[in-house]
């Protein structure tokens, strides 16, 4: 844990700045997907994105995270990038089934980013063949930007 919990509050102490600074901020950024797909192949596609003003020396957790696919007798590569879908690779997720089967496919990024504007997509890929990706009002895939804290 880069911060010291706070054990020691009594009464009549006082909340420092600092001591503010050291909490999670919370979302940054949100965006929801509820447009189910059924074209999903071995060309890696941009599902989903967000943009952001990073904050230096803070931790961020990115959640791409695919409700329901069925990738047949294949495998998705979900992956979370910087940018668009030929930007740096944050964290790179796989997910089988059996012809039938769907899964939820959470894909999860905790680091550090570079401070300024910034945009992370989600993308998706089939090792081979067509996988569906089934979404809707109760169904909803999402890309979530969270800060949880001090680096």
């Amino acid at each position: 844990m880069a911060i010291a919990p706070n054990t020691t509050f009594v009464s009549s102490n006082v909340l420092t700045a600092a001591q503010m600074n050291a909490l999670p901020f919370g979302i940054c950024a949100l965006t929801t997907n509820t447009t189910s797909d059924s074209t999903i192949t071995s060309e890696e596609v941009q599902i989903t994105g967000s943009s952001f003003t990073a904050i230096a020396n803070r931790y961020y957790k990115i959640t791409y995270y695919e409700p329901d696919a069925n990738a047949g007798n294949g495998y998705f590569t979900l992956r979370i990038r910087l940018t668009n879908i030929s930007g740096t690779v944050l964290q790179t997720c796989y997910e089988s089934s059996t012809a039938g089967q769907d899964h939820a496919i959470p894909c999860i990024y905790i680091g550090t980013l570079t401070a300024g504007s910034t945009n992370v997509v989600g993308t998706a890929q089939m090792s081979s063949g067509t996988g569906i990706m089934a979404r809707g009002a109760t169904i909803v895939a999402y890309l979530l930007v969270e800060d949880i804290g001090p680096a």
